[in-house]
C-alpha cells in the first residue's frame, strides 16, 4: 500500500510539469543547484563484472523539469541494457524542516512499479550521492558534473559502508535543443 502511494504521488509531480518557463516563479536559493539536471541527457556506460552480475553496456535517458510549483526536479529515466528495459521516474527536492536533499525513485523493471526508494541526497559542489539499500548491501550513486553539459556517474556497493566497489560507470551528455 505505502508502494502505491509513493507512485501515485510521482504519477501526479510529474504530471504537473510546466515547459512555459517565462510564468514560472523564480527557485529558492536551496533548490537551485538541482537546476542543472534540468533537461534531456543521454547516458552511456557500463556494468563492471562483479560476482553479481556480468560486464556489459547500457544505455539510459532522462528527461527533467521542475514540477509546477517548482518545489521538485522530475525526471522520467528509460534505462537500456542487453536484453532488459527499465523505466524509473524520481523526484528530488530539499526538506525546508530537515534541512536534507532527497530523492524519491520508483523503478518499473518487472511492470508492477513495486520498487521505489527514499534516499537523502548529499550535494557537495558539483557532486550529487544518492544512497540505498539492495540484497543488505548499501549502493550509492554519485552523479559528478563536469560542466552544465556533462555528468560523470559512478554506482558503488558496500556491505560496511566504509569499503566501496565500483560496479557501474559511465557518463550523460545534455542534449542541446
Amino acid at each position: 500500500m505505502r508502494s502505491n502511494c509513493y507512485l501515485l504521488i510521482l504519477i501526479a509531480l510529474a504530471c504537473s510539469i510546466r515547459s512555459n518557463a517565462a510564468d514560472l516563479p523564480p527557485l529558492p536559493p536551496e533548490l537551485q543547484s538541482l537546476d542543472i539536471a534540468s533537461g534531456k541527457w543521454e547516458y552511456n556506460g557500463e556494468n563492471l563484472a562483479t560476482s553479481d552480475q556480468k560486464a556489459e553496456k547500457w544505455t539510459w535517458s532522462q528527461d527533467c523539469a521542475w514540477s509546477a510549483n517548482r518545489a521538485f526536479m522530475a525526471c522520467g529515466f528509460v534505462m537500456r541494457s542487453p536484453g532488459k528495459v527499465v523505466k524509473s521516474l524520481s523526484v528530488s527536492t530539499f526538506n525546508y524542516t530537515d534541512k536534507h536533499y532527497w530523492h524519491y525513485e520508483v523503478f518499473d523493471s518487472d511492470g508492477s512499479g513495486a520498487d521505489p526508494f527514499i534516499s537523502q541526497m548529499t550535494l557537495s559542489g558539483n557532486t550529487w550521492t544518492n544512497y540505498g539499500k539492495a540484497d543488505k548491501k548499501t549502493y550509492r550513486v554519485i552523479y559528478h558534473f563536469t560542466s552544465p553539459t556533462h555528468v560523470n556517474v559512478r554506482i558503488e556497493l558496500s556491505s560496511d559502508n566504509t569499503h566501496w566497489t565500483l560496479v557501474a560507470q559511465g557518463d550523460g551528455v545534455k542534449q542541446l535543443e
